[in-house]
């Protein structure tokens, strides 16, 4: 039972995000109190662990219908739902405590919207439109920016870069998956952009994201936030992550194209944001 309730919390995915608020506590100015790292990160992991339990909770009858889900503990019947809805409201209580209690309140609202947002919002629009993609990016982009309150107190300039830099990656990463998987989303009736619009219109949409991505990921430099080691980083990897999704615009691209979109996406992440914390204004807060 402990490891299927693990499943529920999608620990890959818990453990990207908790790097996205990291990246937003680390570039804040000033030295942090271990503590507060801790808190926020351990209120971070739990509302995420929350969301996607109650997630799954929510599509256990969908997930059933596609391959790549199917095993997950609900569909294949080794947890009862009961005991998934129970677990994901404790853990979504327990988070909003903590954040409220040992970071502050802006921190708690952030959390409060993007669990509301991802569980209220994008779960129950996925079968309805691919306009679920962007409710769904809200919830992911909102991590760094509750990095960044927990930190300073308010929403400034920095942060909110941080979120439309997770808001803009998020959108060719989830195509690309929805490329791979397009078969399994057709079979559980899912409204995902390529079964919408084609797979033409997809790959625009990916170099259009792409094109904007690059953009902002070049307003801390240009804004001084961060020191001028960044900047090559930042036109290097987004360059890079430009030119394979301009590549997806050839009739040719197929599967093999959006497996290696989907994993430059996973790459490119973690570099850009290393990059801008180790190269902040005043250094590494430690």
């Amino acid at each position: 039972m402990g490891s299927d309730l693990m499943r529920l919390i999608k620990p890959r995915v818990t453990s990207l995000v908790l790097a996205t608020a990291g990246s937003g506590l680390f570039l804040a100015p000033g030295p942090l109190d271990k503590g507060l790292i801790g808190f926020t990160l351990l209120g971070t992991f739990l509302l995420v662990a929350a969301a996607n339990t109650l997630n799954m909770y929510l599509e256990r009858d969908l997930d059933a219908l596609m391959e790549r889900t199917r095993h997950r503990p609900l569909p294949a019947r080794r947890l009862s739902p009961r005991t998934a809805l129970w677990f994901g409201m404790i853990l979504a209580v327990t988070a909003v405590s903590i954040l409220e209690w040992k970071t502050n309140r802006l921190t708690a609202v952030l959390g409060v919207i993007a669990f509301i947002s991802y569980v209220l919002g994008y779960t129950p629009l996925k079968p309805k439109s691919h306009v679920a993609l962007l409710v769904g990016a809200l919830p992911g982009a909102l991590p760094p920016l509750m990095g960044w309150t927990a930190a300073t107190g308010s929403i400034s300039p920095p942060g909110v870069i941080l979120f439309f830099i997770l808001f803009l990656w998020q959108i060719p990463h989830f195509l690309a998956i929805n490329l791979l998987h397009e078969e399994d989303y057709r079979k559980a009736g899912l409204r995902v952009f390529s079964l919408e619009k084609g797979i033409p219109a997809t790959k625009r949409a990916i170099v259009r994201y792409l094109a904007a991505l690059f953009a902002v990921t070049l307003y801390p430099a240009l804004f001084g936030i961060t020191g001028l080691s960044y900047l090559p980083v930042a036109l290097g990897a987004g360059a890079g992550f430009l030119l394979i999704g301009l590549y997806g615009l050839k009739s040719e691209s197929g599967l093999r194209w959006a497996r290696a979109l989907f994993f430059a996406s996973l790459l490119y992440l973690p570099t850009l944001l290393l990059s801008l914390i180790l190269s902040k204004r005043g250094g590494v807060p430690f």
